[in-house]
């Protein structure tokens, strides 16, 4: 695992981005396509942004896929991950395929569909963050480690749900879904690369469990150290407790 820490949230997105785009770049040249995991949330605002602002990148090669969404919001909800997706990115470039979550049918048919569409796009970069409980995509505390499945139906735990609030997606708490399709821990994992982008002071006990604890099911981001090809972006906020890898 690398570690490297910036002075703000916007140096550390650009960074993260400019990994990300060579890795793109790297794949589209030796395999002629590329597969990308997308993620969401506040933590990867600069992310995304930077990886518009690499204009090199032909996008008619990649395909994308996106970690959660959650069950019954519909995507005109302003926490939708598909809304943000679709506004963020999809409709400012020109993608080969992209594979949403529709979390608004049923959804054991919807991980059966993208579990078979991801197992045959092996995925060259996984952009990922981690929870202030810890949790890798929405996987909370005790995650499942062991299933075999590319997508599951997963229960967010209340500090999930507190932190969605915290953000500002929700007006209340009774008003963050309890449920959520989420891409298992292992799917996760079997990416080539992975770039995780941790901004702000409020996750820095969450990195320092999942970076410097033993891995962990009741960190589940922690999983990360076991992964040859994982970066790991921070800021000196959510970096302020670790007692290594010090600017």
């Amino acid at each position: 695992m690398k570690i490297d820490i910036f002075e703000n949230s916007e140096a550390m997105g650009m960074a993260a981005g400019k990994a990300t785009a060579d890795l793109l770049r790297t794949a589209i040249r030796i395999k002629g396509t590329a597969n990308i995991i997308l993620a969401t949330g506040t933590s990867q605002f600069e992310v995304l942004n930077q990886l518009l602002a690499e204009t090199d990148i032909d996008w008619t090669k990649v395909t994308m896929f996106h970690l959660d969404e959650y069950i019954g919001l519909p995507d005109s909800h302003p926490a939708s991950f598909r809304k943000y997706l679709k506004e963020r990115f999809i409709e400012k470039v020109t993608f080969k395929a992209y594979h949403l979550i529709n979390a608004e049918i049923d959804p054991e048919a919807e991980c059966e569909r993208l579990g078979k569409l991801i197992s045959s796009h092996p995925i060259d970069v996984a952009l990922v963050g981690i929870g202030e409980n810890g949790h890798l995509a929405f996987n909370d505390p005790p995650a499942d480690f062991d299933t075999e499945q590319p997508y599951i139906i997963v229960n967010l735990d209340e500090p999930c749900r507190r932190q969605q609030l915290g953000e500002g997606w929700f007006p209340s708490l009774e008003a963050v879904p309890t449920q959520a399709i989420s891409m298992s821990i292992r799917q996760i994992m079997k990416s080539a690369n992975i770039i995780c982008s941790v901004p702000d002071e409020r996750k820095a006990q969450a990195v320092k469990n999942c970076l410097e604890q033993k891995v962990s099911n009741l960190f589940p981001a922690s999983i990360l150290q076991q992964h040859p090809h994982c970066s790991v972006f921070l800021d000196v906020f959510s970096s302020k407790y670790l007692e290594k890898n010090k600017l």
